[in-house]
């Protein structure tokens, strides 16, 4: 029996404003159908984003939203979590509002610990403002803001949540949908900061101005730099350049933030020291 969206979406807003063939359907499709696996009321989600194509998140999916300024995303979600810490919040950010911009809260939502996830659309570029260079952008890739070859390293999302302290940090593909929905299904029943790195294609501004003419393209590229994590490992370190491994990377259990926070207003209430 096919899925019925319906429920989760509001339906006012369709369709969407998203260019034809960009992955950020597919991403909101993956994400509606792990809620719905995780079996959550819609009553007790809050979705924050936001801005650039990934901030219409809020605007589509049906509970609990906040529409937020660019690179605060995961500021709001931290206090709505702090605020609600029974709730369920979900993030959902680009690739530059999440890493430039906001990639000092990225870092310190990574850092704390703190129970949420946060989807990162990946699609290497400045989509919505007109293809300027984003930390995702590979090296010699033509933008607006790079007319010559982009300079910049690429920026590895997931090492840098790794390094920051997320407890749960994964990659996945619109290439592979299934697969997709799984890992954000995880990732929501995660405790703590969930941190999912996906590559996604804006064939508008970024592929048809590097060689790749039409979505199918884009998506082929995307798949010839993912690989999944069990063959990654086995790669030659010089086989590894320029590829990126999909799957779970990093899964632990430890202090969450809201639980740490609680020990701290009972410590003030009893004027003594949190206990650790």
């Amino acid at each position: 029996m096919a899925f019925n969206y319906d429920k989760y979406l509001r339906i006012d807003k369709m369709p969407t404003l998203w260019c034809w063939g960009c992955g950020d359907g597919v991403i909101l499709k993956a994400l509606i159908r792990a809620i719905e696996k995780a079996g959550w009321n819609m009553d007790d989600v809050c979705v924050v984003s936001g801005i650039g194509c990934s901030g219409r998140f809020s605007s589509y999916i049906n509970c609990n939203t906040v529409h937020t300024t660019h690179g605060r995303a995961i500021a709001y979600a931290t206090g709505i979590k702090l605020a609600n810490p029974t709730k369920h919040v979900i993030c959902v950010t680009g690739d530059g509002d999440g890493l430039a911009i906001g990639g000092n809260h990225t870092i310190h939502g990574c850092r704390r610990n703190i129970d949420l996830t946060h989807i990162v659309v990946n699609n290497f570029i400045y989509g919505l403002t007109n293809s300027q260079t984003s930390p995702t952008t590979p090296q010699g890739m033509w933008t607006v803001t790079a007319k010559r070859g982009n300079i910049d390293p690429t920026f590895d999302a997931c090492n840098l949540a790794i390094g920051a302290g997320a407890s749960f940090v994964a990659r996945e593909s619109v290439t592979e949908p299934k697969k997709l929905e799984k890992v954000i299904q995880k990732a929501l029943e995660h405790k703590g900061y969930s941190f999912i790195d996906v590559f996604s294609n804006c064939h508008i501004n970024l592929g048809r101005k590097n060689k790749m003419a039409n979505a199918m393209e884009n998506l082929e590229w995307i798949e010839s730099i993912t690989v999944a994590k069990t063959k990654f490992d086995k790669l030659e370190e010089d086989e590894k350049i320029g590829k990126f491994p999909t799957g779970i990377l990093k899964e632990e259990l430890k202090a969450e933030y809201c639980e740490l926070y609680e020990k701290v207003k009972e410590a003030h209430k009893n004027k003594t020291t949190v206990k650790l």
